[in-house]
């Protein structure tokens, strides 16, 4: 079943060229992390969490996996039905994920920090057959704001975890429920070119992009990922949420394919990340800059935390040659990585190649990728690990040729040893620490404010997360000064997640634009970085 989403068709050759080469596999999700767990039953998993610690190991987790899956299965779910998760790092995260996995199920990881608007148009999106989301975390309700989204149907199938004893309201069930069934032996067989795995993304657009991944696609990125970001030194502690793509690679697939523990921590707070470094002899896991120079800058870090990162691998945001340079002067062995949700593991340094190649170039294609640049610089890039399509049909036919090349949206330049370097987006999406903003859709909030006549939300370099965003706006001429703390009372009145808030406003009478009208963002970048546009 496809809910009519947007899949691309990969002609018969390259398939075959695919599963020639071994990249293709008929290995399901659900397969893989069997027997990945036969291999591994007693490796400890520990969730560090001050609200819902957990260790255990990987046999005790999958035993509870094979109980969920038992109990879905007795409610009529299997291959092919969708179940959506929104949940912290927590060990129901990898529960429900390796027991939707278990049957052949379509899971779609949502992050747990995303608010009612962005849930909806998920859940409108994919019309899931179970949904499984948190109580509360970090101290807030995350029962209340989604009531509107609990229709009568969906309550039917709605699981909630940490929901204590207490009834829950509009009809919802507590997560334990699925916990009490005899555990499913075998995984059901499904086709390993079907959907395994929507990852959405903000991206350019007004609503995020539900990114389609098969279980061949999916199997292949893992073992591309583990083959070229191997583990020096510690088990890693990955702070990445396993809502988003990058975070459930990294702890909920990744460590099928080598063997070390799962360690992740549900909120990334760096003295806490410090202390069970420290306490527990962990390194740290590889991901956006932020991860790193948040250690690095903490006044708690030392020469001993120092000693548990011989390497970084470093990607999905911005990274400025600073950072490589700052932590090669610390004796950190450091590479770089360029991918997407779309297309995860495109091209990668290794960590013998060249120093100055590692440090300021985002490195060469990967095994089994293509890349080209077409006459705009653009990348187009495709191989095994590509996604199969967007649950948008529109978006699929957009960014994909009739002979499967990916327009990537990046522009780069290559150099003749072949290895590229990002220098631009075509797109003007917002990487902050890793996590995607789409600045229209802060925009079309930020008009709804009274007085506010236009509005373009711009990045800005940030050392410590990248990018942030930054809102330019042009008001009626009897508006009030419009503040920073105003804007964001109303985007979270909205119900706009935190992280997506303009961390700055800047009031404007005129927008640089084309001859056209479009605003030209690029215009806006140059004078804020140049201080042309000040508060």
């Amino acid at each position: 079943m496809t809910r009519h989403w947007g899949l691309r068709d990969v002609p018969a050759s390259r398939a075959e060229a695919y599963r020639s080469a071994g990249w293709w596999t008929d290995q399901t999700l659900g397969e893989v992390i069997h027997a990945g767990v036969a291999e591994r039953v007693g490796a400890r998993v520990a969730i560090h969490s001050r609200t819902r610690p957990f260790t255990g190991t990987f046999g005790e987790v999958h035993a509870m996996a094979r109980s969920f899956a038992s109990a879905l299965a007795d409610r009529g779910v299997g291959p092919g039905d969708v179940v959506v998760m929104q949940l912290p790092n927590w060990v129901e995260a990898a529960v429900t994920f390796w027991g939707a996995a278990h049957l052949g199920a379509v899971i779609v990881p949502v992050v747990h920090f995303y608010g009612a608007k962005e849930l909806g148009y998920v859940l409108d999106t994919v019309d899931p057959d179970v949904v499984i989301t948190a109580a509360s975390f970090a101290g807030q309700d995350r029962i209340s704001p989604l009531g509107h989204l609990i229709t009568p149907e969906r309550a039917d199938r709605w699981f909630v975890v940490g929901s204590g004893g207490d009834p829950l309201p509009h009809g919802l069930h507590r997560f334990e429920e699925l916990l009490d069934a005899t555990p499913l032996d075998e995984p059901l067989r499904t086709d390993p070119g079907a959907p395994a795995v929507i990852g959405f993304t903000s991206g350019t657009t007004r609503n995020p992009k539900g990114v389609i991944h098969s279980h061949q696609t999916l199997g292949f990125e893992v073992r591309q990922l583990s083959a070229f970001n191997p583990v020096l030194g510690p088990p890693p502690l990955i702070g990445a949420p396993v809502g988003h793509f990058i975070g459930m690679l990294g702890a909920l697939l990744l460590p099928f394919f080598r063997i070390q523990p799962i360690n992740v921590i549900d909120q990334w707070d760096p003295a806490e990340a410090l202390r069970i470094m420290l306490r527990d002899e962990l390194s740290l896991g590889g991901g956006a800059t932020y991860f790193v120079t948040s250690l690095l800058d903490h006044p708690d870090f030392t020469s001993e935390h120092l000693s548990l990162i011989p390497s970084a691998g470093i990607g999905g945001s911005t990274v400025p040659v600073a950072v490589t340079r700052r932590l090669t002067d610390l004796g950190i062995t450091c590479y770089r990585a360029y991918g997407s949700t779309e297309h995860p593991s495109t091209t990668a340094t290794v960590l013998d190649g060249p120093e100055d190649k590692r440090l300021t170039t985002d490195g060469c294609p990967l095994e089994g990728v293509e890349l080209k640049l077409d006459d705009h610089g653009q990348i187009l890039s495709r191989g095994p690990d590509l996604c199969i399509g967007y649950t948008d049909p529109d978006l699929t036919a957009a960014a994909f040729d009739e002979d499967g090349w990916y327009r990537t949206g990046d522009i780069a330049v290559l150099d003749a040893d072949g290895y590229i370097t990002i220098t631009d987006r075509m797109a003007d999406v917002i990487i902050r620490g890793g996590e995607n903003i789409s600045p229209a859709e802060v925009e079309e909030q930020l008009l709804g404010i009274t007085g506010v006549t236009e509005a373009a939300v711009v990045a800005v370099a940030e050392d410590r997360l990248g990018e942030r965003a930054v809102a330019v706006v042009r008001q009626a001429d009897d508006a009030p000064m419009l503040t920073l703390t105003a804007v964001q009372e109303h985007l979270a009145a909205r119900g706009l997640a935190k992280q997506k808030w303009p961390e700055a406003v800047h009031i404007v009478t005129d927008l640089p634009r084309t001859p056209s009208g479009k605003v030209q963002k690029y215009v806006l970048r140059r004078q804020l970085a140049e201080r042309e546009i000040l508060t």
